[in-house]
């Protein structure tokens, strides 16, 4: 396995790919969670790689090689601006992947965890040229979920440093992204989910109720929802192995 830490344009990457890879390889990008980096997620990348995928793992906005040493409240309060950075910088990834002949009418999935799961979410909605994706802990509600953060930290006694035609500017951006109010843009999409139903941080009801409405319009043929009842904010062992043999097949 060859783990190489590249710059695709100003976006520090993991690439990990194999030594018998041609360049039509079956391409994964996969994005980490909020406060984390893009080398805590190397076994996912482990289990896609041993499965035949290149996969592209990128540092977030802010996050892993691009940290500025924010406090915990000060990138709170940076979490929208760090998922809209990353599903605009896909993009830029695209572009980069085709530059270095990666990108040869193969399938390309993305996937991520958590923060990760809300951005493959709201990249959907942008890019067409996705073939499958493999959400664990994301949900697509933006703008609900917004206004549930925005909550909590004045719950905590922090003043949000927005007036409320900014909150509302904000979130009518937000809602540009949200899956959930553009389901004909999933039509057809290989679609896996992972969430533990004890999730106190990214809350397993509206995922559960998306799923179920992308059931409703489209039929399960294409999508599959792994549960875990006595799972928090944590993707299993199970939930990750399955992901990637999942995502792998859909692949191929």
């Amino acid at each position: 396995m060859i783990t190489n830490l590249e710059n695709w344009g100003d976006i520090p990457v993991l690439h990990i790919s194999k030594e018998n890879f041609t360049n039509n390889a079956p391409v994964v990008f996969f994005l980490h969670g909020f406060e984390s980096a893009k080398e805590h997620n190397l076994h996912y990348a482990y289990q896609l790689v041993n499965k035949g995928c290149r996969v592209i793992m990128p540092d977030a906005h802010l996050h892993g090689d691009r940290d500025i040493e924010l406090d915990q409240i000060q990138i709170s309060l940076r979490f929208w601006e760090i998922v809209l950075t990353s599903i605009e910088e896909l993009g830029k990834l695209k572009n980069v992947l085709k530059e270095r002949g990666y990108d040869n009418g193969q399938k390309i999935a993305v996937s991520g965890t958590s923060m990760g799961g809300i951005t493959t979410l709201g990249c959907l909605t942008a890019y067409p040229w996705i073939d499958a994706a493999a959400i664990m802990m994301g949900t697509p509600g933006y703008v609900n979920l917004a206004k549930d953060q925005m909550t909590l930290v004045e719950q905590r006694g922090f003043k949000i440093p927005m007036n409320e035609e900014e909150k509302k500017k904000m979130f009518d951006t937000l809602s540009i992204f949200d899956a959930s109010k553009q389901l004909e843009k999933l039509e057809n999409k290989p679609l896996f989910f992972w969430h533990g139903m004890k999730d106190e941080v990214v809350p397993f009801a509206p995922t559960n109720k998306f799923v179920e409405d992308l059931i409703e319009q489209y039929g399960d043929a294409q999508i599959e929802f792994m549960k875990e009842k006595s799972v928090g904010h944590a993707v299993s062992r199970k939930g990750m192995l399955r992901s990637t043999e999942w995502l792998a097949n859909r692949l191929a």
